[in-house]
């Protein structure tokens, strides 16, 4: 999940978008498709169809996109993994759960509402909370000297944890990555 538009691009809260950007870089997706609430690209991965998508809604309508997608290629929730920023996390830390509560995440209450329910896979990648005086300011804000040294890594892993959900499914990503 994340926000369209240059003004978000490298922000804390558009770092699902960063993930997808890396998983599109290391392997060979089409060229992306724009829908009415969602861009996609698709490859094929081992045996596995996947498709990476990114939400034209802003961060609190994400769930009209998931929704959205999933329907159109008939998708059951226990397939969908939802990347999100999460400043409840340290930054670099990840967390991938198999269902859940929105944990105050906007974006992802949306993405529950819309579906009708919380059983659905999603990787929160941990941002920290930095010296949060408001949290929609720290959220929409760029990283700092000291997260812009680290955040390639931290890309990295989460792409890593993305793939290792294609492959072995969400248990065993919890596994390794938790």
């Amino acid at each position: 999940m994340g926000n369209p538009g240059f003004r978000y691009k490298r922000t804390r809260h558009n770092i699902g978008f960063l993930v997808i950007d890396h998983l599109k870089k290391t392997n060979e997706y089409s060229a992306p498709v724009k829908r009415r609430n969602y861009t996609f690209s698709k490859t094929v991965l081992g045996e596995r169809n996947v498709i990476l998508a990114k939400p034209l809604t802003y961060m609190n309508g994400s769930g009209e996109a998931v929704v959205e997608l999933a329907q159109q290629f008939k998708i059951p929730n226990r397939n969908l993994l939802v990347i999100l920023d999460d400043f409840n996390l340290s930054f670099g830390k990840l967390r991938a759960r198999s269902k859940g509560s929105d944990g105050g995440h906007n974006g992802l209450a949306s993405v529950i509402h819309e579906l009708g329910s919380s059983n659905f896979s999603r990787l929160r990648v941990g941002i920290g909370k930095g010296n949060l005086v408001d949290t929609v300011e720290f959220v929409l804000s760029k990283f700092n000297r000291k997260e812009k040294k680290e955040l390639p890594g931290l890309i990295d892993l989460a792409a890593d944890a993305c793939l290792h959900f294609v492959a072995e499914g969400i248990s065993q990503t919890m596994n390794q990555f938790n």
